[in-house]
């Protein structure tokens, strides 16, 4: 009975040594995250760990099933539960050339280190995940000796963690000095001289706790917390590269603002970022929130490649989202499987699948509000502006039935109906030049200043069915008519051009008189992208107005296009119509001052030597040296083709040919169709007024196709591999089955209680903008080349403390500064000094330096010249030469001072500085 006991007793205490005498005593469990990862890391992995460029000898330590398999000479590295048959335990007390690790590293493990290393392979070696990946279990509470020092439960882990480490905390800090603290913390600002006062005068027990209460309250709070996060976001006012145009992005910002005011809880702050758009019967401002991923870099340089860009959309959206809310770095895995992380090059291509599916271009336009996008109006226009849809299909609706009820009064007409019947809106003035564009003997011929002349065209010159003639001339960058005497416009001339284009290709040049061989100077009517375009340029960029129109014209099919210029030197003179209609444009530049006129010759169907515009149908170019009214706009178009239509036998007349005669009978002779028509005129001038008036969100929106992507050899867009649909990493809990495989599966993935990463992530992150340094020192990454948190427990206990709590951030940030931890005195003696340099402990109250933004509205405040803003669009006051750069250090800023955006947020007067010091 004696020796089975004895026997039991040994075998029970096998795991602890292999010798009861000869190891000295183990923890009370051998945890591998805690315990031997930290020895394994240091030591042993930068030769036998992830990275196989640097492995020695094929052996890796950092996964079981490789640390335990037979080398090539049989032994086994790790043999659980036998350290005697175990090399590592052999290697790591050898004394010669054997030593590990090797003497040249200067590496060398203490004692202890070696003989948890025998106990933690005597219990078996069992491994353990990254610790990030483990789920977090919520913690005890730990006891503390100094049980008065304790405010709320943080103190508790901290202290009991100072005790350990036989330190004391520091004792509070004087009011005043908190105060400070404290409102830099939660709103970036220092606290107003009344605020404080209050504070120091109030003498009841819970003072602190109003004046933090108040804070909470403060628009500031949600302004502060918004800058930190959309730096995690970069958010930006501009595309980034190339030309780097300004984009309207910032309802986004507002909305992150919003959001941290009024206190969204987080999970939801966050589905509603990445997926927002694709909740049911989404609001304005769901679909706002997607900017979160609009805020990435753009181009529209030429040369650039769409699909190309369109693979570094995917990947940049990708490593944001996980690097913001998983604090994973995913990016890692574009070319090859994680070197560290458990994140293979599948799991990256399967995760980009998930963003890989917007209807957002490559190619940005170089304009402010690259689409997909949404108007944003003002609140006094909401309810006005979601009614105008509903009353324009009604309206429409009454339009379509008269068009069905006035057929047979359509067919009285056309029994008399005369060709002129249709001219009545032509300019009756002689245009400046004309060229119909209709020949077919080798020459096209023109009318200039009243004369008729004519070009000569290579004997292969391209003909095409026209619109309002027989042919119509046919592009071709080896076949340029030019014209030297026409379209010498100066930047004070008012000029109409007028055309009829017929597109096989969305870039080129419909005519220009452009010296663009010594830089650029003269003007040009184009087409980029697909959009109508046009420059004025006396020096580019820096003396000219170039402009764009909203709509993409459509190929294979007959478009009438107009250009009218004022002459006064400004963008807004400019106007754009299409088939008779005033297209919205955008003004990429608006500096033009000095001539324009060059010496080069007019030229059809490019610029003088470059941007051809191959293979499209032109016909009956016009300039007039005015501005053309819109009914004479509207009768060049459609008025002179369905005069031509009328004028052929009604019997060769296409289907087409004979819709368009009725829709122009409808609009210029039957009078409850026009009556009709100008309400529905009525409804949209209304809409586009408030559209003017309103800024624009960049958003998110799911093509209908299932999402996917592939995986890129050496992450090369050329060399796609393997297809593969939207996944999460398999490393981490798997999605629930019945969620979408799109944004929003994913996004209730990442808030989801299984997920171990996200609150983590969000505590860690929100800590260090308190603190300085997060639990986890490297915010971005809580992966393996991670630091390891310094208070691990206490981090675990805050994520799921958040978490059960409603993802409450304001209640978050109130715990942390209420805390005792918080609360302390700053200053340090020598032996905290030496103990802790960094103050990872927290033995003393948090301090380090203010970043340049605190620093800016700090100056700011403290001299009155941060005053809120009241709304309606910014107006930069005059300025002399000179003082935005003789004030720049006290902190002019793009965004909030020099873009007209009409944000709602508090803005950085400068003029009030000026005034006083000028």
């Amino acid at each position: 009975m004696f020796a089975r006991r004895f026997l039991l007793t040994v075998f029970s205490t096998a795991c602890i040594s292999l010798s009861s005498f000869a190891l000295s005593p183990a923890p009370k469990s051998i945890e591998f995250n805690r315990d031997v990862r930290p020895i394994l890391s240091e030591n042993c992995f930068p030769c036998h760990g992830t990275d196989s460029a640097s492995r020695k000898g094929g052996l890796r330590l950092d996964r079981f099933e490789d640390a335990t398999a037979p080398a090539k000479d049989g032994k086994i590295a790790i043999v659980p539960s036998k350290c005697e048959a175990s090399e590592l335990v052999r290697r790591v007390n050898a004394t010669d050339d054997d030593q590990m690790p090797p003497k040249k590293t200067k590496k060398v493990l203490t004692a202890a280190q070696k003989d948890l290393l025998k106990q933690w392979i005597a219990c078996g070696a069992k491994y353990q995940p990254h610790w990030s990946y483990i789920p977090p279990q919520k913690p005890a509470v730990p006891e503390v000796k100094n049980k008065q020092w304790i405010k709320n439960r943080i103190d508790n882990f901290i202290l009991a963690r100072l005790e350990t480490e036989k330190l004391k905390p520091n004792s509070e800090a004087d009011r005043r000095t908190l105060a400070r603290r404290v409102s830099l913390d939660l709103t970036g600002l220092p606290p107003k001289s009344e605020d404080l006062d209050a504070f120091l005068k109030d003498k009841s027990t819970n003072a602190y706790e109003k004046f933090v209460d108040h804070l909470l309250t403060l628009p500031a709070w949600g302004e502060h917390r918004a800058r930190y996060w959309l730096d995690a976001a970069r958010y930006a006012d501009t595309h980034g590269i190339h030309m780097d145009f300004y984009r309207e992005i910032w309802p986004y910002r507002d909305w992150v603002i919003n959001a941290f005011n009024t206190n969204k809880p987080f999970d939801q702050f966050t589905v509603e970022q990445i997926a927002g758009d694709l909740l049911s019967k989404p609001t304005m401002e769901q679909k706002i929130a997607t900017g979160f991923n609009r805020c990435n870099i753009t181009t529209s340089e030429g040369g650039a490649i769409d699909a190309e860009y369109q693979v570094l959309y995917a990947r940049d959206r990708t490593e944001t989202t996980s690097q913001v809310f998983l604090g994973l770095t995913t990016g890692c895995a574009v070319c090859h499987d994680h070197k560290f992380d458990r994140i293979t090059q599948k799991d990256f291509y399967s995760l980009s699948a998930f963003f890989n599916n917007t209807t957002q271009k490559a190619m940005d336009g170089n304009i402010r509000n690259t689409p997909p996008v949404i108007v944003v109006p003002k609140p006094e226009d909401r309810a006005r502006w979601e009614a105008l849809p509903v009353a324009k299909v009604a309206a429409d609706k009454v339009i379509k039935n008269r068009r069905k009820s006035a057929r047979p009064e359509f067919k009285t007409f056309l029994i008399t109906a005369k060709p002129d019947a249709f001219d009545k809106h032509v300019p009756t003035d002689e245009p400046a030049f004309h060229a119909l564009l209709a020949d077919k003997d080798h020459a096209i011929k023109y009318t200039f200043a009243g004369a008729t002349n004519s070009v000569t065209l290579a004997t292969n010159t391209a003909w095409q069915d026209g619109v309002i003639a027989k042919n119509a001339f046919t592009t071709s960058s080896k076949n340029i008519p030019r014209i030297k005497e026409a379209g010498d416009f100066d930047n004070n001339q008012p000029y109409s051009i007028s055309l009829w284009v017929k597109l096989n290709s969305l870039d080129g040049t419909f005519v220009s008189r452009m010296d663009d061989t010594n830089g650029f100077i003269g003007w040009d009517f184009r087409l980029e992208a697909g959009r109508p375009a046009a420059h004025l340029i006396h020096k580019w960029p820096d003396d000219a107005w170039k402009v764009i129109g909203k709509n993409t014209l459509v190929t294979n099919r007959w478009t009438h296009v107009c250009l009218t210029y004022d002459g006064a030197n400004k963008a807004g003179g400019v106007k754009i119509y299409v088939d008779g209609h005033s297209q919205e444009i955008e003004v990429a530049a608006d500096k033009l001052q000095n001539t324009t006129r060059t010496t080069v010759p007019l030229s059809i169907g490019q610029r003088n030597n470059t941007s051809p515009l191959e293979k499209a149908g032109l016909q009956d170019l016009r300039f007039y040296t005015r501005v053309l009214k819109p009914e004479e706009i509207t009768s060049l178009g459609q008025g002179r083709r369905l005069a031509w239509l009328l004028s052929e036998p009604a019997d060769k007349r296409s289907k087409t040919e004979r819709s368009a005669l009725y829709d122009s009978w409808l609009a210029g002779f039957d009078k409850k169709y026009q009556e009709l028509t100008a309400a529905l005129t009525k409804l949209n001038e209304e809409e586009a007024v408030i559209k003017a008036r309103s800024p624009e969100a960049h958003v998110m929106h799911e093509r209908t196709n299932a999402p996917e992507a592939y995986v890129l050899i050496r992450g090369e867009y050329t060399k796609p591999k393997d297809r593969v649909t939207p996944e999460t990493p398999a490393a981490l809990p798997p999605m629930a089955k019945d969620w979408p495989k799109n944004r929003l599966g994913l996004a209730k993935w990442i808030v989801a209680p299984e997920n171990p990463l996200t609150a983590r992530v969000t505590v860690n992150r929100f800590w260090q903008e308190v603190f300085g340094t997060g639990i986890v020192r490297t915010t971005g990454d809580l992966g393996v080349s991670g630091e390891m948190p310094s208070h691990p427990e206490l981090l675990d206990w805050l994520a799921i403390d958040f978490r059960e709590h409603d993802w409450d951030v304001k209640r978050f940030f109130k715990q942390i500064v209420m805390s005792a931890t918080y609360r302390q005195a700053a200053t340090v003696s020598r032996d905290k000094l030496d103990k802790d340099p960094d103050n990872r402990l927290l033995a003393r109250g948090p301090r380090f330096r203010m970043d340049a933004e605190m620093i800016r509205d700090y100056a700011l405040a403290t001299s009155g010249l941060l005053i809120p803003k009241i709304g309606g669009p910014s107006v930069k006051p005059y300025q002399p030469p000179g003082v935005w750069e003789s004030i720049a250090m006290i902190g002019s800023d793009t965004r909030d001072y020099k873009q007209d955006t009409g944000e709602k947020l508090y803005r950085r007067s400068l003029y009030t500085f000026w005034k006083r010091t000028a």
